[in-house]
């Protein structure tokens, strides 16, 4: 069996793009039709500078891939990027990305972007009493930071979830969820109206700076730009002239229903919110707008579909919701993350106005769209302080390729069980 991506089954911002077949001549290129490379295009273009982006499809990677869930922050608690960046760089980073759900939405609405946007929440699912305490610190500190949060004790969150499985939950009324590749699709669709040059089925193969100017070749055209963006994360493939991004590849898989009867989801999710937990192997859940169930976990489909993981999604959806026992999954789809050592992303200045942007370790909803944003405010103004981290000029992540196989394995013998 095949892999059949439920976003692409059920896209609603259904636009295409052209490839590049001519000579453009522009004030940014954008290499990248994620939610970085969509965002930044996007913002660039509404505050006038002339934009080219390019890629296989938009929305093909990680973003085309994604669960849909809208949080703020990343995947570590407050503190930790604290403890890594620094203090006052840490608070920055965190403080931006606390708005991250408002800024997506925001953009949802300004621009129409169909995307079954549902903003009625996220929970983060204790699945054993150390998850609990997990998520009990992690309220302390988002509270003492200003967020606006509830957190479930047991019976709380059995309710909230419709399962008994899990110890307590810490909802998030702010979040939510989203078609990701509709998003994704429709920040497209909206850089264009305001100017951008989208180009589908156009791959950069080769990179150089000559004379003040970047110059991209695709197969069938070219590009020149006095600024540069690459933001294809963990879908970079190798282009002459510019160094691959170093992190480490984690594979992530999701499963569907069909459409399912109310009778069928009694007590299920009753508002609709999405799931993730706290375990180390971790797993998601959520219903989507027309009751498909959907549950993911870490692990590589491959082409044919894992026996292992596809095998452990059903037993692990009947195991949380035994009135699932008799449900058929009918989707199955995969994506790859860019996973860094420290789980914070990298702006790498790989040049004069060239910038990389990648290592979101799962979270790049809110994040890749608030990256974007910064980055085209640099652009336009030459301050990198409009960045929510500082820049690096070296990429020192080691061992990705060996550090990935060993995540994939211990996924496999955590679905084995």
């Amino acid at each position: 069996m095949q892999q059949i991506n439920l976003w692409e089954e059920s896209l609603k911002e259904n636009i295409s793009f052209k490839p590049l077949k001519d000579s453009v001549v522009s004030d940014l290129a954008v290499i990248g039709g994620g939610y970085t490379g969509c965002s930044a295009a996007l913002h660039a273009s509404e505050n006038g500078l002339s934009v080219t982006l390019i890629d296989k499809q938009i929305g093909f990677g990680g973003s085309g891939r994604n669960v849909g869930l809208v949080n703020s922050g990343l995947w570590l608690p407050p503190k930790k990027v604290e403890d890594i960046l620094g203090k006052d760089a840490g608070i920055k980073l965190n403080k931006a990305l606390s708005k991250a759900p408002d800024l997506v939405f925001g953009l949802i609405n300004k621009n129409e972007i169909n995307c079954s946007a549902n903003r009625s929440g996220t929970l983060h699912c204790a699945h054993s009493f150390k998850g609990f305490k997990d998520i009990q610190d992690r309220y302390q500190q988002l509270t003492e930071r200003g967020a606006e949060l509830e957190l479930l004790d047991r019976e709380e969150a059995g309710k909230r979830i419709g399962s008994s499985k899990f110890h307590g939950a810490l909802l998030n009324k702010k979040a939510g969820t989203i078609n990701p590749l509709s998003y994704c699709r429709g920040l497209a669709r909206a850089a264009q109206s305001k100017g951008a040059n989208i180009f589908e089925s156009s791959l950069a193969t080769k990179i150089e700076y000559k004379n003040k100017l970047w110059r991209i070749q695709t197969e069938s055209g070219s590009i020149q730009s006095k600024m540069l963006l690459i933001a294809t994360n963990a879908y970079q493939q190798n282009i002459n002239g510019i160094t691959s991004s170093k992190y480490t590849p984690v594979y992530y898989f999701q499963a569907a229903t069909k459409p399912l009867s109310k009778d069928s989801l009694e007590g299920i999710l009753p508002n609709n919110e999405g799931c993730w937990d706290t375990a180390t192997v971790m797993s998601s859940f959520r219903l989507d707008d027309n009751n498909r169930f959907i549950i993911g976990g870490i692990g590589n489909l491959g082409p044919n579909i894992s026996k292992i993981h596809s095998t452990w999604a059903k037993r692990k959806a009947q195991s949380l919701f035994p009135a699932l026992k008799n449900i058929s999954l009918d989707y199955f789809w995969g994506g790859q993350i860019a996973m860094t050592d420290d789980h914070i992303p990298k702006i790498h200045r790989i040049g004069q106005n060239a910038y990389s942007i990648f290592g979101y370790s799962g979270r790049g909803i809110g994040p890749g769209t608030y990256f974007g944003q910064s980055i085209a405010e640099t652009f336009l103004t030459g301050n990198e302080e409009s960045l929510p981290i500082k820049p690096t000029s070296q990429n020192n992540e080691m061992f990705g390729k060996l550090k990935g196989n060993f995540i994939e394995f211990g996924a496999k013998l955590n679905h084995l069980v």
